[in-house]
């Protein structure tokens, strides 16, 4: 099981794969396109669902666990289709750049086409819920993966230590990656997110 996928039960109850909880997940999901997240209320979403509070709560612990729900399903989503732009690439170099542009081009895609669930997201990274935690230690995997890679085939240096190299470019990365410091990036994408991929791909030079 992915770390993704396993952080899709944080704060969940009852049968996994209980077509209630679908329900509650998909009313959820509505109701905060509409209203926000933050301004939602259990009791909200209880009397939008037609259920008590009582009865949402034997399924889910928390608001956040709803929370937690539709943003592990948003990143999974993005995950998928980052994995699959990486798994196109000719090179080590082609890959980490296929990584991080997809990541801005959907993340960018996110904040305009579904501006409500961009602000979960931004709540999850905020608040370190356990969705995005997951998320970013998948990202930050994938690219040690494609160093330890770049390295096997001579595309990339050999004296920093893998470990060391694949949070600082996460680090560099996280203008465009970070929900909470992409709004205040949004014009430079995807100019900028290219720039600095090329800045991290000549670091990785050897």
């Amino acid at each position: 099981m992915s770390v993704l996928k396993a952080s899709k039960a944080a704060g969940q109850r009852g049968p996994a794969d209980h077509n209630i909880r679908d329900q509650i997940v998909e009313a959820a999901d509505e109701h905060f396109s509409h209203y926000g997240y933050g301004k939602t209320t259990v009791a909200d979403l209880a009397k939008t669902i037609g259920f008590s509070k009582a009865y949402i709560y034997k399924f889910f612990d928390s608001k956040q666990a709803i929370g937690e729900a539709i943003c592990a399903r948003c990143l999974g989503s993005i995950m998928d289709a980052v994995e699959a732009a990486v798994a196109e690439g000719k090179s080590s170099t082609d890959k980490m750049r296929r990584l991080f542009n997809t990541i801005s081009a959907l993340s960018v895609e996110l904040f305009f086409s579904d501006r409500k669930l961009y602000d979960i997201a931004v709540y999850s990274c905020s608040e370190r819920w356990p969705s995005s935690e997951a998320y970013v230690a998948k990202v930050e995997q994938m690219v040690a993966d494609i160093i330890r890679e770049g390295r096997e085939g001579g595309e990339f240096e050999r004296k920093t230590p893998i470990d060391e190299a694949a949070r600082s470019i996460m680090m560099a990365f996280q203008p465009f990656m970070n929900p909470m410091m992409l709004q205040y990036n949004l014009d430079a994408v995807p100019e900028g997110a290219n720039e600095v991929v090329s800045l991290i791909l000549r670091s990785l030079a050897p």
